[in-house]
């Protein structure tokens, strides 16, 4: 027997089932935004509104049946938006310690490993902060309201013995939500040492279907993170910001010289 309250579920259900169709078919629109290393990066945030629009119907649908969403029959939950980012403990803290934030400060970041949402991705960013790899890089590329990006090492020599050194890609299991830390790629499994923290108050989550992994997330000091100098803009030859191929070949004397007002990372370790 079908009663009163049991109708409303059925009758939600339903609606739910319609509008997420109807949902599916109107985003699946091509997006050319890419973060990458050591190429010419395109910034389009077209597909914006929409993206939003989509998070607070399915936010809703959530209250309704339960944190878990399928979109269509067989297929996959989506990852986690901006405002459901995990921030729980699970693996190690990496303390960042930044010098010559926009107008000459400097603060402490602290960002939470996540090895259940990409393992791999985890392994070799404490494999790069043990080694000091980070220590004295620069955050060369600085857009406020998407990205702000890292990993370049100042010393030439050293950046070369990784350039190579790519990890294989790990599954996009959650969302490019602001405070989120993820590798730059230039295509799949080439994942090295650049490394880039979302800082768009809507997320990024244009960027998951593109294969970019979140592998951690800023847990403290994220007010340091949009402190960052910004005044040098997207980097060549697409702005007059730092050119990656320079930075890679001269290290931190082209930016010194060129760039001297960029934020940089004194010291970057594995709390205890």
């Amino acid at each position: 027997m079908i009663t009163k309250s049991n109708y409303f579920v059925l009758m939600t259900i339903a609606f739910v089932m319609i509008q997420s169709t109807n949902v599916i078919h109107a985003f699946t629109s091509p997006t050319s935004s890419r973060i990458t290393q050591g190429t010419r990066i395109t910034t389009s945030l077209q597909q914006q509104n929409n993206d939003q629009e989509r998070k607070d119907f399915f936010s809703t649908v959530k209250r309704l049946l339960g944190a878990s969403v399928l979109v269509g029959v067989g297929r996959k939950p989506l990852p986690v938006f901006a405002e459901e980012t995990d921030t729980s403990p699970s693996g190690n803290v990496i303390e960042i310690k930044v010098n010559n934030l926009d107008g000459g400060a400097t603060g402490t970041v602290k960002i939470q490993m996540k090895p259940e949402w990409a393992p791999r991705g985890v392994a070799r960013f404490e494999e790069l902060v043990s080694n000091g790899f980070y220590d004295n890089c620069r955050f060369f590329r600085v857009l406020p309201g998407f990205i702000s990006q890292f990993g370049i090492n100042g010393d030439p020599n050293v950046m070369s013995k990784w350039t190579s050194s790519s990890i294989p890609d790990d599954p996009v299991k959650v969302s490019n939500s602001r405070k989120t830390v993820v590798f730059a790629t230039s295509g799949p499994n080439t994942r090295t040492t650049q490394i880039f923290i979302n800082t768009r108050n809507q997320g990024n989550d244009f960027l998951d279907k593109q294969g970019f992994s979140p592998f951690g997330v800023v847990i403290e000091g994220m007010d340091i993170v949009d402190k960052l100098y910004a005044g040098y803009g997207e980097g060549a030859p697409s702005g007059k910001g730092p050119n990656q191929g320079l930075i890679q070949k001269k290290g931190n004397s082209y930016l010194t010289e060129k760039y001297p007002d960029l934020s940089y990372i004194s010291k970057a370790s594995i709390a205890k």
